[in-house]
């Protein structure tokens, strides 16, 4: 396919806007991590059954999938500057109305809302960033911009902890309404579209591939099998965390706080570091089959098998490495996968599939977080429901993982695509 640009090699400015973006997956991990920070006291005051908390965290999803397919049809289409800008203002506006008393039904209402605002946010702001690095040079920006999420833990819980535990969680949503609010004054300032697109004439001259044939594609499959494994274990770690320390192995909130960031530390190293050897393959000629689909998905499996021993290990301090190293492993998949997207998808039709691919994979967070509610609940004592919910989440990552392994094949997935395109009409 060709593609026109603006610039040789990477564009002047590319850094900025990958630092202005990372600050944006910041602001929406800390907006997502606030509720499973806060559960003990929003259960205590709400006086929530676990099934109405594990509810409450699904929730969160509920339009995240819808939302995500829709904005990554818009962003073919309007600039993604503007789409970023609009996202970060429904973050802010949904946080607010928690400030004063609330009602579970209002504080189901709005995560609603914040769901429906913050689905898109990685596949757009991915989508951004490529128009920033060509393909050779975007894993490592990938890893920069799915650390802030772990970074939107690390910074953001000793400070979210710190009102929780001083003044009230309902002032921790209303400091990160304020937070986006002043992320979408700094976007609106120095943001920026890339200049490594398609002019119009390229664009028109451009193969375009059937939608079915991408999103029947074995690495679109396996991206979507193996990330939704790794969300999985990262939508348990947003909600049920905080509460598993808190309310399962005894701790206060206060200790909890720091203990919450450990996931989020370890999974940022893994995926910094994913990042990083899979770009130094890329250089050294390794297949992206290699750099990309293995280097991504045998940590996940890795991570689900140390996440099976937890229920048989003794002490707190264990169980929550265990649970650490676990959890944290699975990161990697996020680094590789949409970079492998983008390798085999034409650049006008590549928002949409991103977007397509992170609407599935973020299935996992409407159902894991109910799952393990029941299952606490039924559960003779708690400890041993937040166990065989963990043991779920292990069989989960380990059978999603296998998935990725067997299909994720991208370097021969545009070569037969392109085959394909080349006899069929252009249309998509």
């Amino acid at each position: 396919m060709t593609v026109q640009t603006t610039h040789e090699g990477t564009p002047k400015g590319a850094w900025k806007i990958t630092f202005l973006l990372f600050l944006f997956m910041l602001v929406n991990f800390a907006d997502k991590i606030v509720v499973g920070l806060a559960g003990a006291p929003i259960m205590d005051e709400l006086k929530l059954t676990p099934e109405q908390f594990g509810f409450l965290g699904s929730s969160f999803f509920f339009l995240f999938s819808i939302s995500a397919i829709v904005v990554g049809f818009i962003v073919n289409r309007i600039d993604t500057r503007w789409v970023l800008l609009a996202m970060a203002v429904i973050w802010s506006v949904a946080q607010f109305p928690m400030v004063g008393s609330v009602s579970f039904t209002t504080l189901v209402i709005c995560r609603v809302i914040l769901g429906a605002g913050e689905g898109p946010a990685f596949a757009v702001a991915a989508h951004a960033i490529y128009k920033w690095f060509p393909d050779e040079k975007r894993t490592l920006p990938t890893a920069i911009l799915s650390q802030g999420s772990a970074f939107g833990v690390i910074l953001a819980v000793p400070a979210l902890n710190w009102i929780i535990v001083n003044h009230s969680w309902h002032y921790a949503f209303g400091a990160l309404g304020v937070v986006g609010l002043m992320w979408g004054v700094a976007w609106l300032v120095m943001g920026r579209e890339g200049p490594l697109v398609q002019t119009a004439q390229a664009a028109a001259a451009d193969t375009r591939i059937p939608y079915f044939q991408l999103l029947t594609s074995r690495t679109f499959i396996g991206c979507c099998a193996a990330t939704f494994g790794a969300y999985w274990a990262l939508s348990l770690g947003l909600t049920w965390f905080t509460p598993f320390i808190v309310k399962g192995l005894g701790f206060t909130q206060q200790d909890a706080g720091w203990i919450s960031v450990l996931p989020w530390v370890f999974g940022a190293t893994i995926v910094l570091l994913t990042g990083w050897i899979s770009q130094v393959m890329l250089a050294r000629g390794y297949t992206t089959r290699a750099s990309r689909g293995v280097l991504g998905s045998v940590p996940l499996i890795v991570g689900g098998l140390v996440l099976a021993v937890l229920p048989h290990v003794h002490g707190a301090g264990l169980q929550i490495a265990f649970l650490v190293v676990g959890s944290g492993l699975c990161g990697s998949i996020y680094v590789v996968c949409p970079p492998m997207l983008g390798e085999f998808t034409p650049v006008q039709q590549r928002g949409a599939v991103i977007a397509i691919y992170g609407a599935i994979y973020t299935l996992a967070g409407i159902i894991a977080p109910s799952v393990m509610g029941a299952v606490i609940q039924n559960a003779a004592v708690p400890l041993d429901g937040y166990m065989t919910g963990f043991t779920i989440n292990a069989v989960v990552m380990v059978a999603s993982g296998l998935l990725g392994l067997l299909l994720l094949r991208p370097n021969t997935e545009r070569k037969r695509l392109m085959a394909q395109a080349a006899v069929q009409p252009k249309f998509a």
